[in-house]
């Protein structure tokens, strides 16, 4: 049937092509429906150019190699280079046909541009105009690698399939990134190169292969890059036990050795000077620091839940993704100072540090914060006394105490001072907050998030096995070292509030860069089941929201109203994680 329509729409012109009628033009492998449809010929008009974008795409907080950004309206240009056309069948000596056997052709649905595989594989890496497979379809992503969050890792795939490097980011397995990758369509592979409709099976180097072991108690969101929460155990102590502390990567933890990293600084002039890990431990004064790091993400499965009409775009963390621990470096001032930065006069184009990673990430703080001396930036190579661990930035990684998480760049290689924030993706958009009217954000109209808000959350409620009093624990902290000075809980849905007792912890460093731990018993007179709750306040009197509606924001950033905890009469927290006696959360 696809035969008899191809003869026909072609008769006539072929018709006139033999009787003089019409010069001889290029048939086009995408059959048009009608005249009115059909592209001018010869040239590259014939070529679908790629569709404008004009919808919102979706950020993802893990962070991966081959992330669909939330991006700007973008038109692509026509492409220079038209397909060659589908080779014609051969018959074979060994089974030949007869005359009563019509030769089979590849169906081509009408209205589709078709490209071959030699095509393809020509929009590499090193081509100006790179295209990526996923199924059958066909994209052209020329215009958005530039702001690839995983850097040059996506050419990697480019001139051929996505689907075996989705196979290892499985990540990128999500309804919303298939559907914002469509936007990038401009065909379907030849029939001609498929077998049995699909593609042939394609192998590519697991980048994962050389991640370390982690502990089995860590609770695993996501394998492939690994992101995991601190569970109820770890997050009972002051610092975090290193195996427990929570794990979040972008992408693969990259193989570093310590005597081969070094570390480069480039400053506004141009200048560089470049340092050997042992340089820093050799000739500059070592500090320790104790601070809690914080993803922006922490608690977002809490604003998920309060909003499920809007849902939150990010893994969805529960109150793990925090953790405190003893950092060992050298202060990012004073290696600056000895790179040739005047402290004093930095001058117009110093105004941010920007921090590169040896797996691509990126990041960037103003450089006021670390050029305060109070400021505790940290080049740091050592975690709760040891080397730092693989999955937390072995050898060198940044600590910015007080800020996002994001910020503390890891298995760091390089620092930029510039009159800019660092380009990357988790710079300039990923890391945002927006009102809770906005669903399509201008990336440019909002700040980077640097210093955490307040924040709390119960971690464990335990009821002695003999019976009597609940015991409920959990943490608080405030970002930009600012002390909690009080915890409020409430058991009557927040009618009323008692105070819990403030644990007497005390860290390293300028200011109060750490968590506070906090317990509350219920007495036996108010164990009447019901949800608790808590919420904190810090030394300048910042205190948490109470609704999340107020605060909520398309990627679940800064999910930090008060944490409500279920418990029953009589019980421990159902489906709590360990507890003495009755139960935790």
């Amino acid at each position: 049937m696809a035969t008899r329509k191809l003869f026909r729409q072609f008769w006539r012109p072929v018709s006139k092509l033999c009787t003089g009628e019409l010069a001889a033009t290029p048939i086009r492998r995408t059959i048009q429906t009608s005249a009115k449809h059909a592209h001018p010929f010869p040239g590259k008009e014939h070529i679908r150019p790629p569709p404008k974008r004009n919808g919102q795409i979706l950020a993802l907080t893990g962070g991966g190699v081959l992330t669909i950004i939330l991006g700007s309206q973008l038109a692509y240009p026509s492409h220079e280079k038209s397909a060659p056309a589908p080779p014609p069948s051969h018959e074979t000596t060994t089974n030949p046909r007869t005359l009563s056997e019509p030769e089979t052709q590849p169906v081509l649905k009408e209205g589709i541009q078709y490209y071959r595989l030699d095509e393809i594989r020509s929009h590499d890496g090193a081509s100006a105009r790179p295209w990526v497979t996923r199924g059958t379809s066909v994209y052209d992503i020329t215009d958005w690698i530039p702001a690839h969050p995983g850097g040059d890792v996506i050419l990697r795939a480019c001139g051929g399939s996505l689907d075996p490097y989705w196979d290892i980011f499985s990540i990128h397995k999500r309804k919303d990134v298939y559907e914002i990758l469509e936007e990038y369509k401009i065909g379907e592979i030849s029939p001609h190169d498929l077998v049995d409709g699909k593609l042939p099976a394609a192998t590519v180097p697991d980048p994962f292969i050389a991640d370390p072991e982690r502990d089995p108690r860590l609770l695993t969101l996501t394998a492939r890059p690994r992101n995991a929460e601190t569970p109820s155990e770890g997050l009972s102590p002051f610092l975090t036990p290193t195996p427990l502390f929570y794990v979040r990567n972008h992408m693969w933890v990259p193989p570093v050795s310590a005597d081969e990293h070094s570390l480069t600084i480039t400053l506004p002039s141009g200048d560089e000077k470049t340092y050997t890990l042992e340089d820093l431990k050799s000739r500059f004064r070592t500090h320790t620091v104790t601070a809690t790091l914080q993803c922006s993400g922490n608690r977002r499965a809490d604003m998920t839940r309060a909003v499920p009409d809007k849902g939150t775009n990010g893994l969805q963390w529960e109150a793990g993704a925090i953790s405190c621990a003893e950092w060992t470096g050298v202060k990012l001032r004073d290696v600056l100072a000895d790179a040739g930065l005047d402290l004093a006069s930095p001058g117009p184009d110093a105004k941010h540090a920007q921090f590169e990673g040896a797996e691509a990430y990126g990041a960037s703080i103003p450089l006021s914060k670390v050029l305060d001396s109070q400021g505790d930036v940290l080049l740091a190579f050592g975690m709760n006394g040891a080397p730092l661990p693989a999955d937390h930035g072995f050898p060198l990684r940044v600590i910015v105490p007080g800020n996002v998480a994001a910020r503390s760049v890891k298995w760091l290689k390089k620092i930029t001072v510039s009159d800019e924030e660092s380009t990357t993706q988790w710079q300039r958009r990923d890391y945002k907050c927006f009102g809770p009217n906005v669903a399509k954000p201008d990336w440019s109209q909002a700040p980077s998030i640097q210093e955490m808000p307040v924040t709390s959350a119960i971690t464990r409620i335990q009821r002695p096995s003999s019976g009597g009093k609940v015991n409920v624990e959990g943490y608080a902290y405030s970002g930009g070292g600012r002390e909690i000075v009080r915890v409020d809980v409430s058991i009557d849905a927040g009618k009323t509030w008692a105070q819990a007792e403030l644990m007497g912890d005390e860290g390293k460093g300028s200011k109060s860069w750490w968590w506070k731990r906090w317990r509350f018993e219920i007495p036996d007179e108010g164990d009447r089941g019901g949800e608790v709750l808590v919420k904190a306040t810090d030394e300048s009197y910042n205190t948490q929201p109470e609704d999340y509606r107020g605060i909520w924001n398309q990627r679940g950033n800064l999910s930090c109203a008060w944490h409500g905890v279920h418990v029953g009469p009589g019980e421990g927290v159902k489906g709590g994680k360990g507890g003495d006696g009755g139960g935790g959360v």
